[in-house]
């Protein structure tokens, strides 16, 4: 059963959060994260993200994918619109780093991202959002709006006892390396891009 650990303010270049780390243990050195900003109202619909990690994108700023940019673009408008960020430890849909770069050594040699993950024996998508699910009904939320594009995490939702309002897009234009990224990302898991 996880709890709340410990939480703490966080000052950031687009404003206040509050950090919280849940786990089942106090001295889990991964814990997952909460950011809730510094503006939300409880008492009204939620807008919430659940994000995956992804210390290539966010820490690095690769340009393989765009999960760094939708992070920021995350903490901007849950700063400006009040909010909650969820940040799973789940970092290369959940295959972790070291497996991660074998899965872009194999994109190299011009595989595509899913093909390089069924290549390895690993899932396309190992990702799983219960965890999310749950820190939210730890912080007591009943009704979000969800800031995605993935139909995998509206899923999630779904006899959760927590009402989704609305789906809110999340969407980053393409670069000149990521392109057949993003068109994978729409045709085979079905994210909803309009710009792909």
């Amino acid at each position: 059963m996880m709890t709340i650990q410990a939480k703490s303010n966080i000052p950031t270049d687009f404003g206040m959060f509050t950090m919280y780390a849940f786990s089942e243990d106090e001295s889990d050195w991964n814990p997952q994260l909460a950011l809730v900003a510094q503006n939300t109202d409880f008492n009204k619909t939620i807008n919430v993200r659940f994000h995956s990690e992804c210390i290539t994108g966010e820490i690095f700023h690769s340009k393989k994918c765009e999960c760094g940019q939708q992070l920021d673009a995350a903490m901007k408008f849950m700063a400006e619109n009040g909010g909650i960020i969820i940040y799973l430890r789940q970092e290369g849909r959940n295959i972790g780093i070291i497996n991660k770069l074998k899965a872009y050594a194999l994109q190299e040699k011009g595989f595509d991202t899913v093909e390089a993950n069924l290549m390895l024996g690993l899932p396309a998508d190992g990702r799983n959002f219960d965890v999310a699910v749950e820190i939210l009904k730890i912080l007591g939320i009943q009704r979000i709006n969800l800031l995605t594009n993935n139909p995998d995490k509206l899923k999630s939702l779904e006899n959760s006892g927590i009402i989704l309002d609305r789906r809110l897009p999340l969407e980053i234009d393409s670069n000149e390396v990521n392109e057949s990224y993003l068109a994978k990302k729409k045709d085979y898991f079905g994210h909803l891009l309009e710009r792909v």
